[in-house]
């Protein structure tokens, strides 16, 4: 067996900030070069992805994306100095604290089940 667990950054008003969903987002624009094919990519409305990072943004007061409206080559995004520190940032946060509660868990459970 193996303990399972879900990671993100609240608010002080307890609102979701940041997580695994906001991560991807940024993951795949950088991947993709476009906020529509990202949020195509996880089969969510281009309307909720946007809303997403808008949110992202107010909350913890920096701008993730570059984004570029239509035009000959059609638009598209990029992410901004800020998105690649908050996803460096994140990256350790997850690692971090999944070594931790595995090693809790193991701690309480690993002999038992």
């Amino acid at each position: 067996m193996k303990v399972g667990y879900s990671l993100w950054i609240k608010s002080d008003d307890g609102n979701k900030v940041f997580g695994q969903g906001p991560y991807r987002l940024l993951i795949l624009v950088d991947r993709l070069g476009s906020l529509n094919k990202a949020a195509s990519e996880m089969g969510m409305a281009y309307s909720k992805a946007l809303n997403i990072l808008k949110n992202a943004e107010r909350e913890l007061n920096v701008k993730l994306l570059e984004r570029e409206i239509g035009g000959a080559k059609g638009g598209g995004s990029k992410l901004t100095q800020e998105a690649r520190r908050l996803i460096e940032k994140y990256e350790g946060f997850r690692n971090d604290a999944a070594q931790e509660i595995e090693r809790i868990y193991a701690k309480y459970f690993a002999e038992d089940v």
